[in-house]
């Protein structure tokens, strides 16, 4: 039995395997890309995220590069041209959250002073180092994942299910789900 040097997930694709390798489980302190990563992952609810990952660079050009401030400010034109954007996922109940996000995420950072001090307060502001041995083991939820949902949902955000804020964990190293195979386990 070879041993794995990656995890499986990425497959053979190369634009995934650059995320896996270079974003994915790295602990993430920046509200800019704390607030992409949840933007991107309110679009994965229901859908794989390779086909989120495709469309990351259109989503950038149509989101103001993921500008929190300037999405917060979005009205219903902004909204109508996001609905007619065929390079992005057009789902009227995502392109109305994330932009509903956006003004919970300012209020979020006006009352701890950053978004990443508040979000990290589910984890005891730690990474949850993981040691699974398969892919069949990973969760699709855990205590802090359900914590997280429940009080963001209680401030207003839309499409952070528990499911939705483990994958947002995982994306920003909150939890460290490299396979213990992986190379990027420890490095993370």
């Amino acid at each position: 039995m070879s041993e794995t040097t990656t995890c499986d997930w990425p497959s053979n694709d190369p634009l995934m395997i650059r995320y896996h390798d270079e974003e994915w489980g790295i602990p993430l302190h920046d509200d800019q890309k704390i607030f992409e990563f949840m933007l991107l992952d309110a679009f994965q609810a229901g859908l794989s995220w390779k086909t989120v990952l495709h469309k990351r660079e259109n989503f950038r050009k149509a989101f103001d590069g993921f500008d929190v401030k300037k999405i917060a400010n979005y009205g219903e034109m902004d909204y109508e041209r996001l609905l007619a954007d065929t390079g992005i996922i057009r789902n009227k109940a995502k392109i109305r959250g994330s932009i509903q996000n956006a003004r919970c995420f300012l209020e979020v950072q006006k009352e701890f002073g950053t978004f990443d001090s508040y979000i990290w307060q589910f984890t005891g502001g730690l990474t949850i180092n993981n040691q699974w041995k398969s892919l069949k083991e990973l969760p699709a939820s855990s205590k802090e994942s359900d914590a997280m949902s429940k009080d963001l949902k209680s401030r207003g955000f839309k499409f952070v299910g528990s499911t939705i804020c483990y994958a947002f964990m995982q994306a920003a190293g909150m939890v460290n789900d490299h396979l213990v195979t992986c190379t990027r386990n420890a490095s993370v």
